[in-house]
């Protein structure tokens, strides 16, 4: 390479103070050695970088072209510095979380927006799982966090909060009808069921024996499906409260009121080997759970 970053930087310097005593203050350089540095460059280049307009230096229009990219280089080689020392203080550069559709969407957003401000340099590798999708990432060692409803033979895991899942039809469905439900009376018509993310030993929970079965990846999916009448199916009622509410969607009259109620939790891979953004992500995940469960209406942007 002809060139230096600290090179870019005293040119960065002379544009935006406007001159090289200006710019001396910004990069602690005295004038003379940041006018050496410039003229060197614009040699090193070929081109002409500065100009002269009454009493302030400006840049030619190759130089804005360059600093365009060079603002860039520089922003990243600082981002590179920061980096190093986050990993020399023992901080992991991604963390690594699998987390079930069934916990609340919301409450994911607010822990992950809280993390992003306090560990901004730190990737987030996010996995959405199913059943036993996210135990199967555990056991491979794929994953540092994981959300699951699931237990998990050889880990122990903290409390977060209940999905409360319900079995809805669209209010138009025929198995309305009836007053009460057995087993029976559903087995003639479609359920729409959120396939196991696993690759091996996929689970079939919630599935009623149905004859017609519709198999989507996606709870979102599935709520679509059930307003337009495809069938019924068992979703988290945290996510279709508002369908319940306008009566768009209805819980079929099961036995237990139609309710499955399954405890989440939140894993550690390795507690002992957990860096710190880990484990601060883990507290963040905890505390919004805990506001949850003290006040179930909570949304996004609030109590962050």
């Amino acid at each position: 390479m002809k060139v230096t970053l600290e090179q870019w930087r005293m040119l960065e310097a002379v544009v935006a103070a406007g001159g090289f005593h200006q710019a001396s203050e910004r990069v602690h350089k005295s004038p003379s050695s940041i006018h050496h540095a410039v003229h060197k460059l614009e040699d090193q280049l070929g081109l002409t970088l500065l100009k002269t307009e009454g009493r302030r230096i400006q840049p030619t229009e190759a130089a804005q072209a360059l600093l365009r990219r060079a603002g860039l280089l520089l922003e990243e080689a600082v981002n590179l510095e920061e980096m190093a020392e986050l990993l020399a203080q023992g901080v992991e550069p991604e963390v690594r979380l699998a987390v079930d559709q069934a916990f609340p969407a919301h409450l994911l957003a607010l822990a992950l927006a809280d993390f992003s401000f306090n560990w901004p340099k730190t990737r987030i590798e996010l996995r959405e799982t199913v059943l036993s999708g996210g135990v199967e990432l555990l056991y491979a060692g794929e994953i540092d966090l994981l959300i699951s409803g699931l237990p998990v033979q050889g880990f122990l895991g903290e409390p977060l909060l209940e999905a409360d899942f319900v079995c809805v039809a669209h209010y138009q469905h025929p198995l309305h009808q009836y007053r009460r439900l057995l087993a029976d009376d559903l087995q003639p018509y479609r359920q729409l069921v959120i396939r196991d993310s696993a690759r091996a030993h996929r689970l079939d929970a919630g599935w009623l024996q149905a004859e017609q079965r519709w198999t989507v990846s996606h709870v979102e999916t599935s709520l679509r499906m059930l307003k337009q009448g495809l069938g019924f199916a068992w979703l988290p009622r945290h996510l279709i409260a508002d369908e319940l509410k306008t009566g768009e969607l209805k819980c079929l009259p099961l036995p237990s009121e139609g309710r499955r109620v399954v405890p989440l939790q939140l894993i550690l891979a390795d507690p002992r080997a957990a860096g710190p953004a880990t484990q601060a992500l883990a507290e963040q995940l905890l505390r919004v759970s805990r506001e949850y469960k003290k006040s179930p209406d909570i949304e996004s942007g609030q109590k962050a």
